[in-house]
């Protein structure tokens, strides 16, 4: 019978929480497969998947999910020497390959020959059944596994690497600041990646900003939905501050405000959905707004832990992963967003926090803050369930 082992990786450094850890990648895996007649069977130290359907799609899916480190398709027998050699056979006979190695993991001690022995005895097996073929124990063609338990035995020869890091929500939930451009969604991805489960925030300004741009960053979120089953996102109109901004603030100083207003906002936002940071694109020296001097008077509006996954990567290394995972074609569709809009010729790059606290006295921004919070849009985009068009 062909079964899916999952290999967890990095949860393996888990000690007293890895219950905990295991049970979280159970529940996504089984979200993840809602849509297929799947049996799941979790233990310590990996996960297996029965099923009868379409192998491959399934294999696909659970590549995506973080918190699995590989993923093999192994056939599955009963753990007596017989059954473990006539299968054996099979499997190597469908397979091309001029040399290989044998590698047996005895992890049921009560069997009655040790690993290096079997080994040797289904190499030898191997070149008595199979013409033609070679042992060679440094780079070998077909490597093939033998792993020994006490109800089954597992043989394989392919390990396909999966996502790694941790399952999404161990850590907790986090508010992803959503651009639209290249950068956010790969902040979000990795914070996910590190187990965050993220809440997505947009700040549209119609009419500055088209419905086009909007069902940009809906596409982005749906096509992070590969990683997590759900994302909330949440749309803030931000026309009335952006506005007041643009009439109140000094040109060199709006983007400065403008970003303050956007972590307020978010901040509230992240208050509302319980969760416990912001995350955001930001990379130093990137643009004015995300110089040292500039991301440190921008934070100090709150006192919440903001992640900055991509803050140390260059901007190729940010368009590799966007590649990855499939955001960068709608990342560069050419639709401005609020970030784009009444863009000063010469924004400050070293802003002084005394003259935009001042800026700020010039309107009542609290109020325009409640009002965007409570009127926001909140969707929820499932994976496979929702499409966006642009």
């Amino acid at each position: 019978m062909k079964i899916i082992l999952i290999k967890y990786g990095e949860l393996t450094t888990k000690k007293d929480n890895r219950k905990v850890f295991i049970n979280i990648l159970y529940n996504n895996i089984k979200k993840a497969l809602v849509d297929y007649k799947v049996n799941i069977i979790k233990t310590r130290d990996r996960m297996y998947v029965e099923t009868e359907e379409n192998i491959d799609e399934v294999v696909d899916i659970l590549k995506n999910i973080f918190g699995i480190h590989s993923i093999v398709v192994a056939t599955r027998v009963n753990t007596n020497t017989e059954e473990i050699e006539a299968n054996v056979l099979e499997v190597a006979k469908n397979i091309e390959f001029n040399t290989f190695k044998v590698e047996t993991n005895r992890s049921d001690k009560s069997f009655p020959i040790p690993s290096m022995d079997f080994s040797r005895r289904i190499g030898s097996l191997i070149l008595r059944n199979i013409p033609n073929k070679k042992v060679d124990v440094h780079n070998p063609d077909y490597l093939l596994h033998i792993e020994i338990r006490k109800d089954y035995t597992y043989i394989y020869h392919k390990e396909i690497k999966a996502s790694g890091g941790y399952p999404v929500s161990v850590a907790g939930r986090g508010v992803l600041m959503l651009s639209g451009g290249i950068d956010s969604p790969v902040a979000g991805y990795l914070a996910m990646k590190r187990g965050i489960k993220i809440e997505c925030v947009y700040f549209e300004s119609p009419p500055h900003t088209s419905v086009m741009a909007k069902n940009k960053v809906k596409k982005l979120v749906e096509e992070l939905t590969k990683y997590d089953s759900s994302i909330t996102l949440n749309v803030v109109k931000f026309t009335d501050i952006q506005e007041a901004i643009y009439k109140n603030i000094d040109p060199t100083y709006m983007i400065t405000i403008m970003r303050r207003m956007m972590y307020r906002i978010s901040e509230k936002i992240m208050e509302k959905t319980s969760s416990l940071c912001l995350i955001n694109g930001e990379s130093v020296g990137q643009v004015a707004s995300q110089t040292l001097t500039s991301m440190s008077v921008i934070n100090s509006v709150t006192n919440v832990p903001v992640i900055r996954p991509v803050a140390c990567l260059d901007k190729l290394e940010i368009i590799d992963i966007s590649r990855k995972i499939g955001t960068y074609e709608t990342s560069i569709l050419p639709y401005e967003d609020c970030c784009t809009i009444f863009l000063p010729k010469h924004p400050v790059i070293n802003p002084n926090i005394n003259k935009a606290i001042e800026y700020e006295k010039s309107f009542d921004y609290n109020s325009l803050i409640e009002k965007a919070v409570n009127e926001r849009e909140i969707i929820e985009i499932k994976r496979n369930n929702t499409k966006f068009d642009i």
